[in-house]
């Protein structure tokens, strides 16, 4: 109970539905209600406030709130000031707590940053995607590359800390017209990239124009190419590959998403978002209704939005601790997973495929860590099923 929360916070709204996105989004032609999801998003944070308090007075320590969508720089200013100063009394924020939101590169979305920062946002993640004029409107976006340049340059100017987004492995998309396009990108000086190979999610438009063959992806050595080529050029600019897709500059990592990657506690507000939770020894692991109108009536009834929470088993738990750990650089502590998960580590690894990964190359201790190897990583998600037990 000591550990400090992380705090996930979803606007499920957007002004339109990128081709690639298989998020929690909704467009509403109509318009949205702002006070109806302001005020249910409110409840269900006291919600949950009052199921973690630790019952002797005292506020569980809180070191991150993070505003994902959807797209919640569409919110309104004082929604995210209340959520904050609601977040900051519920809970005992540590002296450093970074508050992240997301925002597009959008004349709208920009004239909010001031007011954002205001609010008491101290970070800023903006959807870029591309520099390229034909990759963004492939990519359904709604800027373009002059909009996206003049956003990063405002966000410097009012944010201390500032990540973007970018997308690569395009159709079409060579080695050097990448590395020309990210070197213009870390030119811009943000501390922190989070960088995505483009895939195929199931349910969305672009699933169904790959399937008939409007466009092919690069794959095999030339994704593994454009990945490589990724990380050479983030380190020539001080940023290291901390995860499978971020990259930052020493502490400049998102400590937000760290404590998804170390399997620490972590609250889901709004439609759609889940949360794990260990209470009283179990790992609590909820669901809410992904439906907006549905999960803010939901909140007026009953105080929350949740249509499941099921305690999960400690292999499951150890399971999902090796999912996440094995993403990152440092990689994973044994005795966090056998805390976390109240299970020996040797029971959650299936060992002769430990032994074989290990030989491959995929996979090295350091010191007392498991991590993977720059080439474990291109097979990552292929290697896990067969590693967990």
């Amino acid at each position: 109970m000591n550990e400090p929360l992380a705090l996930y916070i979803h606007w499920p709204f957007c002004t339109s539905k990128c081709p690639y996105c298989d998020f929690n989004s909704h467009v509403r032609e109509a318009g949205v209600d702002h006070a109806r999801f302001a005020a249910a998003l409110r409840a269900e944070l006291a919600h949950e406030a009052a199921r973690v308090a630790p019952g002797d007075g005292a506020r569980r320590p809180l070191a991150s709130i993070f505003f994902g969508g959807g797209t919640p720089s569409l919110m309104l200013p004082e929604t995210v000031a209340a959520l904050i100063a609601d977040a900051t009394a519920l809970f005992e924020p540590t002296p450093d707590i970074e508050i992240t939101l997301e925002a597009n590169p959008t004349s709208v979305e920009l004239g909010k940053l001031r007011a954002f920062r205001e609010a008491g946002v101290n970070r800023v993640s903006l959807g870029v995607q591309a520099l390229s004029e034909d990759a963004l409107r492939f990519l359904g976006r709604r800027h373009d590359a002059s909009e996206a340049i003049a956003a990063l340059e405002l966000a410097r100017k009012t944010f201390p800390r500032v990540s973007f987004d970018m997308i690569y492995a395009r159709p079409g998309q060579s080695e050097a017209a990448w590395r020309a396009e990210l070197r213009q990108a870390l030119a811009l000086a943000a501390d922190h990239l989070s960088l995505y190979q483009l895939t195929i999610e199931p349910g969305t438009r672009f699933a169904t124009e790959y399937a008939r063959g409007a466009f092919a992806l690069p794959e095999g050595d030339e994704a593994a190419r454009l990945y490589f080529a990724t990380a050479e050029e983030a380190a020539g600019f001080g940023l290291a590959p901390y995860e499978v897709s971020n990259y930052a500059q020493p502490g400049a990592q998102s400590r937000h998403n760290l404590a998804y990657w170390r399997y620490g506690d972590y609250l889901g507000i709004g439609p759609g978002a889940h949360q794990r939770l260990l209470l009283d020894g179990e790992m609590l692991a909820t669901r809410r209704h992904r439906g907006p109108e549905e999960w803010a009536a939901r909140v007026e009834r009953t105080g929350h939005g949740g249509t499941e929470e099921q305690a999960l088993t400690p292999q499951d738990r150890g399971r999902e601790a090796l999912l996440m750990g094995l993403r990152l650089d440092e990689g994973v502590d044994p005795e966090r997973i056998a805390a976390r998960s109240s299970l020996p580590f040797a029971e959650t690894v299936d060992a002769a495929m430990l032994a074989a990964c290990i030989d491959e190359g995929y996979l090295e201790w350091r010191g007392q860590r498991l991590r993977t190897t720059i080439e474990g990583r291109l097979r990552l998600d292929a290697m896990l099923p067969v590693l967990l037990r």
